[in-house]
């Protein structure tokens, strides 16, 4: 396995006071080699906050995070340096994640310098334009400033430059979200296209169920900070079993007449992360709550009679557990 998180946890103390933000609380999944592995949820969810921890912009409050079998965590020197190379990121926004006071020239040379990989001047801008040609772009863009391009174009230059160190991991936070409804097709397809040919794996951050389920092949979906349910994507969309899963899909518009939405849409607010609800964080909105909802974390399920796959299909519910009595809330 390329990435596996276990129990991955993000507490932000609250200054002046002995309480905390659970922002990641006790998240575990797991990333192959040329997998697509998609984190789904509503906004506070979480989501971003574990992309900052795998890049680490953040350190966890407590949890692992194993690359290659190897614990990062615990890495420094060479060993950290070789990590931050071969896992990249592609931000939400390209016109904020690119300086706009450098050429393209430079943009793309930046990691290739900073991890002393440029070569001579000739080396260096053949592998400039080779960048460029992956993600569709002519030589002649080296020389003009990201404003010049439209956001699309700068989109992929921001690709352009997460290859440049050649990395098995990129983290994707939101790629298309920032972009036309027109232009998004395309980034999806280069990026599909640059993963069968270089063996890629992505983590991606994405509200776009139509996309999350076009694009990747496996998906957790996240709630207030925990993992509600993951595994293939074919299995959460085919056939969801966590009653959030089931509300978050339902409420997803898609561009099929045909299309009948899933029962037990959710109303009310999504809690705090500063004080979540006791046992399962969904069980104040969930229209199937029991009294052990309120009482008890429910532990992740594997769920049987499925087609086999690399990862389980596994959901956090008391209502899959055969032994909890289905007494209402």
């Amino acid at each position: 396995m390329l990435l596996e998180v276990n129990d991955l946890r993000k507490h932000f103390p609250v200054r002046g006071t002995k309480q905390a933000v659970r922002a990641v609380d006790g998240v575990s999944f797991a990333v192959d080699a040329g997998q697509t592995f998609a984190l789904v949820g509503e906004s506070g969810c979480g989501k971003t906050t574990i992309a900052k921890l795998l890049l680490l912009l953040e350190r966890p409050t407590g949890g692992s995070i194993r690359f290659q079998g190897e614990d990062v965590l615990g890495l420094r020197g060479a060993g950290l340096l070789s990590y931050r190379r071969q896992v990249q990121a592609v931000f939400q926004d390209p016109s904020s994640s690119l300086n706009p006071r450098l050429k393209v020239r430079m943009l793309l040379a930046e990691p290739l310098l900073a991890h002393a990989e440029a070569g001579d001047r000739a080396a260096l801008r053949r592998r400039l334009e080779e960048l460029l040609d992956i993600v569709g772009l002519p030589a002649g863009a080296l020389d003009l400033y990201p404003h010049e391009f439209s956001g699309g174009q700068r989109q992929r230059i921001a690709v352009a430059r997460a290859l440049a160190l050649q990395p098995k991991l990129i983290v994707l936070d939101e790629p298309t979200s920032a972009l036309d409804v027109s232009i998004r097709a395309q980034i999806i397809n280069l990026l599909s296209d640059i993963q069968r040919s270089f063996g890629l794996a992505y983590l991606v951050i994405a509200h776009d169920l139509a996309l999350v389920e076009h694009f990747s092949s496996a998906v957790g979906v996240m709630y207030l900070g925990a993992m509600a349910e993951s595994g293939p994507s074919a299995n959460v969309f085919g056939a969801p079993r966590h009653p959030y899963t089931r509300a978050l899909l339902g409420s997803a518009p898609r561009p099929d007449p045909d299309h009948q939405p899933i029962p037990g849409l959710i109303h009310g607010d999504i809690g705090s992360a500063l004080n979540p609800p006791s046992g399962c964080r969904f069980h104040p909105r969930c229209p199937h709550a029991m009294t052990a909802c309120a009482e008890r974390v429910p532990a992740p399920r594997e769920l049987p009679g499925e087609p086999k796959a690399p990862l389980p299909h596994l959901a956090a519910c008391h209502l899959l557990d055969p032994d909890t009595p289905a007494n209402p809330a």
